[in-house]
């Protein structure tokens, strides 16, 4: 007997590259369309009608206007630009070199504004509640302090918890401080429109709807909200320098259109897997402990820890049986630490070293749910009883 095909439920970490994006951007790497697109000649004109027509597709997908979009090399860049930008921009402008970002934000984040501090500048980290939800009442004490820049994730990588964009972006607004969203894991699961937003700057990323790695964008309000970071020539209005990943953009604008399009289909859809596969899971594991469970939450991703167990060791023997997750934890120096997510919204140490992360994409199918609720009971039960042999329940 065959063995089953595996099963792919870490779409949060990274998606394949769909059809549609692959056939869009292989022009862009053959023999007609490979030029410079700030070339006048015939090859860098085609190249330049291909990243124009990239940033409308991007600009049309999250509501906003072509000349607001600039395309990075990948989210890591796009959230840095936005925050170690947006500070140095403050500082020019007479402003705080202060950045607050959220807790539980993603580590590009929270790496950014320790940069800020490198450069002279101070940093604040907004804590979070249980369920993932920044602390509106620690916001509004640190926007008397006048940060120049706060960031927020809107949907959380490891948990899904939404944050109330709206009420944390006018409450920005108020005390005049700019406010960047890292919306990589939000887009195309739930609507953006920047323009109708209290936000002056958007991240999104190609890998998590469908395009290639290494691509991005940083939606902005206008182009005084950040400065650059890295220096060269004048393309992206100088505020991205360098020649543009021409194939990747028109990928990230192929993968975009299909994720707005899609987006309320696939949210639902999701959405009801997630769910299904809750529920069987906790059927079968009855103490099972699920993350962010209560408030605002993303379709596509089920966070959940299993008390007795270790994380790295589920995740060794549900890949044995052919189910892909990932963890809360990061390996460090050799010794598994729990997440600094977990950790911001105040998991026991215990809990959070057996977290989980199911996360479902385009490509989820509901057999992929029957063969991960299958599997998942039997390496609860063979991981526990190691745990047990080892000491280490």
């Amino acid at each position: 007997m065959s063995k089953p095909a595996p099963v792919y439920l870490d779409h949060a970490a990274t998606t394949p590259v769909r059809p549609e994006v692959l056939e869009a951007m292989l022009p862009y790497l053959g023999a007609e369309a490979f030029g410079n697109p700030s070339s006048a000649h015939k090859f860098g004109r085609t190249a330049r009608a291909g990243l124009e027509q990239a940033r409308r597709e991007v600009a049309e997908a999250v509501g906003a206007e072509p000349n607001q979009v600039i395309f990075t090399s990948g989210g890591t860049e796009a959230d840095n630009l936005a925050i170690v930008g947006g500070a140095l921009a403050a500082r020019d402008r007479g402003a705080r070199m202060r950045a607050a970002v959220d807790g539980s934000a993603h580590k590009a984040v929270l790496a950014a504004a320790h940069a800020v501090v490198h450069l002279g500048g101070e940093e604040e980290i907004l804590p979070v509640d249980g369920q993932g939800q920044v602390d509106l009442a620690a916001l509004d004490a640190a926007l008397t302090r006048k940060p120049g820049i706060v960031s927020v994730m809107w949907v959380n990588n490891e948990t899904g918890a939404m944050q109330d964009i709206v009420a944390i972006g006018r409450r920005c607004e108020a005390a005049g401080a700019i406010f960047h969203v890292d919306a990589v894991q939000a887009f195309g699961k739930i609507p953006i429109v920047f323009r109708d937003l209290p936000v002056a700057m958007l991240t999104i990323s190609g890998h998590k709807v469908g395009a290639p790695k290494e691509i991005a964008a940083l939606v902005l309000r206008d182009r005084h909200v950040t400065e650059a970071i890295i220096h060269g020539g004048g393309q992206q209005f100088g505020i991205r320098p360098g020649t543009e990943n021409v194939a990747g953009a028109v990928a990230l604008g192929r993968a975009a259109k299909l994720a707005a399009a899609e987006q309320i289909a696939e949210a639902r859809h999701l959405t009801a897997l997630r769910d299904e596969l809750w529920s069987r899971l906790s059927a079968a594991v009855p103490d099972l402990v699920r993350h962010a469970a209560v408030g605002p939450h993303a379709p596509h991703v089920l966070s959940i820890s299993v008390p007795g167990a270790d994380s790295e060791a589920l995740l060794m023997h549900l890949d044995l049986q052919g189910v892909c997750a990932s963890s809360g934890s990061a390996c460090t120096t050799g010794a598994v630490e729990p997440s600094h997510v977990m950790m911001s919204m105040g998991v026991p140490r215990e809990i959070a070293l057996g977290a989980l992360r199911f996360s479902l994409g385009h490509g989820s199918t509901e057999a992929d749910i029957a063969r991960a609720a299958e599997v998942f009971p039997k390496v609860v039960e063979k991981v526990r009883k190691l745990s047990v042999v080892l000491g280490r329940a």
